[in-house]
């Protein structure tokens, strides 16, 4: 069974692609040689901030710092395994995402599982709108789907919809509880994927 991509493996392979020694890649980033060290070899885990800080320092996108090297260069033949408990998190005011497939750079369509929280428009806030498409399906509990330019559509479990991202949107939990939903969003943006977690980090 294929193992699902680690920071710690990865950012060794960077390190030995490149040619850096830990204090070449703390002097980029500003993270401790320990900090890194314990990383790679699997002794700790870091927070968003701190991935950022390192993906940053090291000019890399966030999926990037997760990717294993890719074979004689070839992307035709790629493949990405989601397991139970992989993926990258984020939380953010309105949604707990779970980035999926994040081993893979520069791809067309960012798989996202999301838990809805907000409840009304007012507690979420302004409308969120970005490049390309999203297609949605309800994985758990009720959605109500907000858009600019549409009446609001209640969405139950087994129920999906296709919209334009760039139209101001909001997904709002109704019923009891929170509510489950299968995101993947398309833009022909580059690096679509660290775009996205960028800016939904910035709403926080």
């Amino acid at each position: 069974m294929a193992e699902h991509p680690k920071l710690g493996p990865s950012l060794k392979a960077l390190r030995q692609k490149h040619g850096w020694k830990l204090s070449d890649v703390s002097h980029k980033t500003g993270v401790a040689v320990s900090t890194l060290s314990k990383v790679e070899n699997d002794q700790m885990s870091l927070s968003y901030d701190k991935l950022l800080q390192i993906s940053e320092g090291l000019g890399l996108n966030m999926a990037e710092l997760f990717a294993q090297p890719e074979a004689n260069g070839d992307r035709l033949a790629r493949r990405s395994v989601n397991f139970q408990g992989n993926g990258l998190r984020q939380q953010t005011q309105n949604y707990d995402y779970l980035y999926l497939s994040t081993d893979i750079t520069k791809k067309r369509m960012v798989p996202v599982l999301t838990r809805a929280t907000a409840r009304t428009l007012e507690e979420f806030g302004p409308l969120i709108r970005h490049s390309g498409e999203e297609f949605i399906f309800v994985l758990e509990g009720a959605i109500e789907v907000h858009t600019e330019h549409y009446a609001p559509v209640r969405l139950e479990k087994g129920e999906s919809i296709y919209i334009d991202s760039t139209m101001g949107h909001a997904y709002l939990a109704v019923g009891e509880g929170d509510a489950l939903v299968l995101g993947v969003c398309s833009s022909a943006q580059p690096n679509f994927q660290s775009a996205l977690i960028e800016m939904f980090d910035r709403e926080k």
